[in-house]
């Protein structure tokens, strides 16, 4: 039996209210467990594609779906419920809760769903698991743990935005420019983390950079410009 796609994208059209089209995607999918590099220039609207396959944005036309959930057909409530249960998403602006510690805003999706909070381990395995995935990434200690995320460098913000995407092993995890503020050594290490880590729950893995350098770390690479049929993009 042929399992379905994780990201099954058709005739995706996009546009900001009154603007021109923006993505033009006939065709797109990511399979099971695959981890795929999606390249792009800034501002070629890669951030808007992903911000609708997480159901935070709606298409004019055409097929998203997602984990075998067609998101154009489901209510926000019930975009919102998928992406708690099965999504771990890297913002590019990390939206974390400035007056939380590190490890609570890891366990933030956890609280919001109970299929991801059993998945890390239940209630008491939870900060553990929490506090396990942030050492992963370099950060330890309990008086840097139990600091609020505004007291971070940005660097160490951003770790704190993977950890959270990663606990629970989502079925899908969505990564938007998340090595943006690291060094090469550091970044190479991170993208070596993440992919044990997804491999570790069968997470399949949206990866998107402008960077092609990194191309090399993932099952395929796609450039946007190759699927994008649309000229411009934000």
């Amino acid at each position: 039996m042929t399992t379905p796609p994780v990201i099954d994208l058709i005739d995706l059209r996009f546009a900001w209210q009154d603007g021109p089209t923006l993505l033009d995607i006939p065709e797109f999918r990511v399979d099971t467990g695959e981890r795929v590099f999606l390249r792009g220039p800034s501002g070629s609207g890669k951030s808007t594609l992903l911000g609708l396959i997480a159901g935070v944005l709606e298409p004019q036309s055409g097929k998203v779906e997602v984990l075998g959930h067609d998101m154009t057909a489901l209510s926000g409530p019930k975009r919102d419920a998928l992406r708690a249960d099965r999504l771990g998403v890297i913002f590019q602006m990390f939206n974390l809760v400035p007056y939380l510690s590190l490890v609570q805003n890891v366990t933030l999706p956890c609280r919001f769903s109970s299929s991801r909070r059993e998945a890390a381990g239940g209630d008491s395995k939870l900060n553990d698991e929490a506090v396990r995935l942030l050492s992963r990434l370099g950060l330890s200690g309990d008086r840097l743990l139990a600091r609020p995320v505004t007291e971070l460098s940005v660097g160490q913000q951003q770790r704190v935005a993977v950890a959270r995407a990663l606990i629970g092993g989502p079925d899908l995890i969505i990564a938007d420019e998340p090595t943006s503020a690291l060094d090469a050594d550091a970044r190479d290490r991170f993208i070596e983390l993440l992919n044990e880590e997804a491999g570790r729950s069968g997470s399949a893995l949206l990866f998107v950079s402008h960077d092609a350098s990194l191309a090399g770390h993932f099952d395929r690479s796609v450039d946007l410009s190759e699927i994008n049929r649309a000229k411009g993009g934000v």
